[in-house]
């Protein structure tokens, strides 16, 4: 999810506390509380400073390490202990609990985004994307802001976000339930599709949809149960070819590679130099594909310059080039 309904959801939880009869009966423990939701609701995306570095540490890094297994259990260690080190008043477990809890939704809510994490590291490298909520959801965050409005007009926040999150249960039942409607229309539609991909948009009803087939990649949209063809392309396997093959090694199209399941590529001879672009098929946006890698090499096949990331012109996109260069 966003930073915003990261940071709303930490609210929610501190109001949910108030359930907890230890936390009514002391003030000290409920500032620590909800102190401890807020930062345990943003510590996973600490690793968002990646982008001050470049965009392919970022795209290999984000929603990893800091989202697996060991720091589910070590941010609620390091929050918690640093809040009772400044409050020591508050009764140390009872913090613990709902700063893990804050910890653990944080990264669970990120596994219904179709961008996904890596929740199961170490057991497994695999990232866990279940593609039925976006990155931001209106509703969702909506639901948590009028809660938190009725939280100030005086209505007990524990009881009020218990009835929301039971609110949400339905909703994401009921994601799950358009998705599962989505694939089927997809069938019907392109029946020899092996692998389909959906990327839920804000509108509930609308889904971007990637379909992959023995020879063709179909980029298609959803819109209230309707499916429509967009694009069409062949399906066509890498070619063994050296130029190629040092493009994969660059830093920006290892990182692109390594984050998109289905794209198509080009392999362009300009007047000074080799040009290879690959272009993931998830993204359509105004007729226009925005998450790219390209790399430039010269005759010798020395890189030039490299960019990964999303770009929605290809003015900008050539701009970020040349700044390279």
């Amino acid at each position: 999810m966003d930073t915003g309904t990261h940071f709303v959801m930490g609210i929610a939880l501190g109001g949910l506390a108030t359930l907890d009869p230890v936390i009514t009966q002391s003030p000290v423990t409920a500032s620590a509380v909800i102190a401890g939701t807020i930062l345990g609701s943003q510590a996973p995306d600490i690793d968002t400073v990646l982008k001050l570095r470049n965009n392919a540490v970022y795209i290999r890094n984000h929603r990893g390490i800091t989202h697996s297994i060991p720091a589910v259990l070590l941010w609620p260690l390091i929050i918690s202990g640093a809040l009772f080190a400044i409050i020591p008043e508050a009764n140390y477990l009872h913090l613990w609990l709902w700063t893990f809890l804050a910890v653990f939704l944080h990264v669970f809510v990120d596994i219904f985004n179709a961008y996904g994490t890596q929740a199961l590291r170490p057991i497994s490298s695999k990232w866990v994307a279940l593609g039925v909520i976006n990155t931001f959801d209106p509703f969702i965050f909506g639901i948590h802001v009028a809660g938190l409005i009725l939280w100030g007009f005086g209505f007990p926040p524990g009881y009020l976000f218990l009835s929301i999150y039971g609110i949400l249960v339905l909703y994401y039942i009921s994601r799950f339930r358009e998705q599962s409607f989505i694939k089927r229309a997809v069938k019907q539609q392109i029946p020899g599709a092996r692998k389909i991909l959906l990327s839920p948009t804000m509108r509930f009803h609308r889904w971007k949809i990637a379909v992959i087939t023995e020879k063709n990649y179909y980029v298609a949209r959803a819109d209230n149960g309707y499916v429509k063809i967009l694009d069409t392309f062949d399906r066509v396997p890498l070619p063994e070819s050296e130029i190629l093959e040092v493009a994969k090694k660059d830093i920006n199209l290892a990182a692109f590679l390594s984050f998109s399941p289905v794209y198509r590529f080009e392999i362009e001879q300009k007047k000074e130099y080799y040009e290879v672009r690959f272009i993931d098929l998830r993204y359509r946006s105004n007729g226009y594909y925005p998450f790219v890698a390209v790399v430039h090499l010269d005759r010798d096949l020395n890189i030039l310059n490299s960019y990964t990331g999303w770009i929605f012109s290809e003015a900008k996109l050539q701009k970020k080039l040349n700044i390279i260069l």
